[in-house]
C-alpha cells in the first residue's frame, strides 16, 4: 500500500533552480523513481516533484518532457486501479491525494490549449484524450465489480473539463502575465483542426458528449462570456460534416467498451421492465421533447406500426446507439445556440448569424428531429434584413418546401426586399440566385410575378451597368416560363389610360397593378451609355426562341469586369496583311549591308 505524503511539499530549489534548472536527466530520474515505486506499491512522494517541474519550467522543451512523464506516471496510476474506491481510511487518503494531484495536472493541460507554443497546444489535447479513454475504461472495470447490472462508462467529469477549456479557452497557466481580452478567448485554429479531424468528426461517443455538455455550458453563459463562447461553438459545429444519417453508421467509439452493442429497449407493451440509466447521471427529461412522432403510414401488411423508443427511457449506453437519441442532442444543442445567438447584438450577432444560415440547409436542418423548431429564429433574421434576411429567406424556403411549414407571407417578405439598394449592395448577386429559385414555381400568381419584374425594372433606371445585365437575363426567364406576362413588354398605352398604373409604395405584390403596366423602364436601355447592357437589352424585341439563359453567366459582372471587356478585347484571328514582313522591316543582313551614311530608321519611314 502506498503511504500517505507528507503535508508539506518538498522544496525542489529556490529560484531560477526550480523553474528551469530541471534537467531532462533529472525528469527520467523521477520518472523511474515512480514506476518503481508504483509497481512495488511504494511512496508516491516524487509525484509532487515531477507535477512541480511543469509548474516552475519556461523552457517549452522542459515543460514538453514533463508532460509525458506525467503522463506515463498518471497512466500507470490509474491502469493499477489506484483510484478505486476500496481500502481502508489510509487507502483513501491516498487516493484523495492522486485526485488533488491528477485534478491539478489535468488543469493545467487546458489551460496550455492556449498556450504560445503549438507544440505544447496539440501534445495537451492528445494527452487528455488519451488520459479520457483510461479513466473511462478504470470506471467501467470498477462498475462491474460493483454493480450486479455493470454498463460500460464514460468518464463525464473529466471530458466536462475538455469540453469547458475548447468553449471558453482559459489562458495559459505559463503566460499569466499576458493581459487576456476577448480576441485571446477564441479557439486556435491548429487545436480546433485537431479536435475536429480527430475526435468529434470521428467518434460516435466523443460527439454525442460533446453536444450534451455544450449545450449545458452555453445555457448558463454570463453577458462578458457570451460572444466568444458562442463564436468557439458554431466554428466547431459549422465544421461539423459526418453527422449519422442511419444507425449502421454508429459504429467508432473512442471508449472502445461502449461499442459493445447495449441490451435491446424493452417498449412500453412488453410485460418486461425498462431499464433506468444506471451511469450517475440525472435523467435527461429535455429528451421528451425531442422525440420523434411516429409516422402512421409506416404500418406493415403483415404486422402492426414500428413502435419507437421514447428516448427519455433509454440509458446511456443505448442512447449512443440511437440515431434518434444523436438527433435529440444535436437539436438541443442548436436550439440553445440560437437561443444565446439572439441575445447577441451589433456586428458579433451579424457575422455569427451569416455563419451559421450558411450551413443551415445543409449541416443542420436534415439532422434536426423537427427543423421547424428553427423558424422563430429564421424569421428573426428574415427581419434583420441586408444579408441575414437574405439567407433567413433562402432558409423559410427550404422549411416550406421540404418540411411543409406554413409561412403565407414569404413572397410579402421577398418583397419587401426591393428597395433601392438591393441593386447596389454586394451581395446582389446572391438576391438574384435565391429569388430566381423561389420564383421558379409555375403555380405562381402572374400578379404576384408581374410585381416583382415591374419593381426590379423601376430600380434599374439608376443601377450600375452590372446590376442591369444580371437582370435582364433574370426578366427574360420568367417571361419565358410564364407567358401570361408577354403583355407587360407588348404594352401600348391608350391615350385615356394612366401612364403607368404600378403602385410603386404598395408592400403587399399581389395589389400593385403591375400586371397592367409595362417594362417600359427596360426598354428605355436600348440607348444605355454601357454598350454591353444597350446589346443585352435588344432580346426583349426578338422571338423568344430560346428556352432560357443560364443566370450564372451573368453574375459576376462589376464595373472592373465590364471595362476589362471593352479596354482588353479578344482577337480571335490574326488580321490579314497585304505586304510581306520581310519587305517592309528589312532583315539584319540587310541593314548591315546598308551605306554607313544611311539613316536606316528614315529609310523606313520614305515613301517616295
Amino acid at each position: 500500500m502506498h503511504s500517505l505524503p507528507p503535508a508539506k511539499k518538498r522544496k525542489i530549489g529556490s529560484g531560477n533552480e526550480g523553474s528551469d534548472s530541471r534537467s531532462i536527466e533529472g525528469i527520467q530520474q523521477l520518472e523511474r523513481q515512480l514506476t518503481d515505486a508504483i509497481n512495488a506499491n511504494g511512496s508516491l512522494n516524487p509525484l509532487d516533484d515531477l507535477l512541480n517541474v511543469i509548474l516552475r519550467a519556461s523552457d517549452p522543451r522542459v515543460v514538453s518532457k514533463a508532460l509525458y512523464a506525467n503522463y506515463r506516471v498518471f497512466v500507470l496510476i490509474i491502469d493499477k486501479g489506484e483510484l478505486k474506491t476500496q481500502g481502508d481510511e489510509a487507502a483513501k487518503l491516498v487516493r484523495t491525494w492522486i485526485w488533488e494531484k491528477l485534478n491539478g495536472y489535468v488543469d493545467f493541460l487546458t489551460g496550455l490549449l492556449k498556450d504560445e507554443e503549438k507544440t505544447l497546444r496539440i501534445s495537451s489535447l492528445q494527452i487528455l484524450f488519451s488520459l479520457l479513454r483510461h479513466l473511462s475504461t478504470s470506471l467501467t472495470l470498477a462498475v462491474k465489480e460493483s454493480s450486479s447490472n455493470p454498463q460500460p462508462q464514460f468518464h463525464v467529469s473529466h471530458y466536462k473539463k475538455i469540453v469547458r477549456s475548447l468553449l471558453f479557452c482559459p489562458p495559459s497557466r505559463r503566460n499569466n502575465s499576458h493581459k487576456v481580452g476577448t480576441e485571446d478567448r477564441l479557439l486556435d485554429p491548429d487545436v480546433r483542426d485537431q479536435f475536429l479531424e480527430t475526435w468529434l468528426s470521428v467518434h460516435d461517443d466523443i460527439r454525442w458528449f460533446f453536444l450534451r455538455e455544450a449545450t449545458s455550458l452555453v445555457a448558463n453563459l454570463s453577458s462578458g462570456e457570451r460572444p466568444f463562447v458562442i463564436e468557439n461553438l458554431v466554428s466547431l459545429l459549422e465544421r461539423l460534416r459526418s453527422f449519422p444519417t442511419d444507425t449502421s453508421e454508429l459504429n467508432s467509439w473512442w471508449v472502445e467498451e461502449l461499442g459493445t452493442k447495449p441490451p435491446k429497449h424493452k417498449h412500453d407493451n412488453s410485460d418486461e421492465p425498462e431499464e433506468a440509466a444506471v451511469d450517475g447521471e440525472e435523467e435527461d427529461d429535455w429528451r421528451k421533447f425531442f422525440e420523434e412522432e411516429t409516422d402512421p403510414k409506416a404500418t406493415s401488411s403483415t404486422g402492426p406500426k414500428k413502435q419507437n423508443a421514447r428516448l427519455h427511457t433509454l440509458t446511456i449506453h443505448q442512447s449512443l446507439h440511437s440515431l434518434p437519441a444523436h438527433r435529440a442532442v444535436f437539436t438541443r444543442a442548436w436550439l440553445v445556440l440560437l437561443q444565446q445567438l439572439s441575445s447577441l447584438s451589433g456586428e458579433t450577432q451579424r457575422k455569427l448569424s451569416l455563419r451559421v444560415l450558411n450551413i443551415m440547409h445543409q449541416g443542420v436542418l436534415p439532422h434536426l428531429t423537427r427543423p421547424v423548431l428553427v423558424m422563430d429564429w429564421v424569421a428573426a433574421c428574415v427581419d434583420y434584413g441586408g444579408a441575414v434576411g437574405l439567407l433567413g429567406l433562402n432558409t423559410l424556403f427550404i422549411l416550406m418546401r421540404e418540411y411543409n411549414l406554413d409561412y403565407p407571407s414569404f413572397y410579402t417578405r421577398l418583397y419587401a426586399f426591393l428597395d433601392r439598394d438591393i441593386l447596389h449592395l454586394k451581395h446582389r448577386a446572391r438576391f438574384f440566385r435565391m429569388t430566381e429559385l423561389f420564383l421558379s414555381s409555375t403555380h405562381l400568381p402572374a400578379t404576384l410575378l408581374a410585381s416583382f419584374l415591374k419593381k426590379l425594372s423601376r430600380l434599374s433606371l439608376n443601377a450600375p451597368p452590372a446590376a442591369i445585365i444580371m437582370l435582364v437575363p433574370f426578366t427574360y426567364n420568367i417571361l419565358k416560363r410564364h407567358p401570361t406576362l408577354m403583355g407587360m413588354i407588348h404594352r401600348v398605352a391608350d391615350a385615356d389610360e394612366p401612364i403607368d398604373p404600378f403602385i410603386l409604395e404598395e408592400p403587399n405584390p399581389n395589389l400593385t397593378n403591375a400586371l397592367d403596366s409595362s417594362l417600359w423602364e427596360l426598354y428605355s436601355h436600348r440607348t444605355h451609355y454601357h454598350p454591353a447592357v444597350s446589346t443585352l437589352v435588344r432580346i426583349f424585341e426578338e422571338a423568344f426562341t430560346k428556352p432560357g439563359y443560364a443566370l450564372e453567366d451573368f453574375l459576376d459582372h462589376t464595373y472592373a469586369t465590364l471595362l476589362d471587356n471593352e479596354t482588353k478585347p479578344r482577337i480571335r484571328k490574326d488580321p490579314a496583311t497585304d505586304v510581306d514582313k520581310t519587305e517592309l522591316f528589312p532583315s539584319k543582313n540587310e541593314l548591315t549591308e546598308a551605306a554607313p551614311d544611311t539613316d536606316v530608321v528614315a529609310e523606313l519611314w520614305t515613301f517616295s
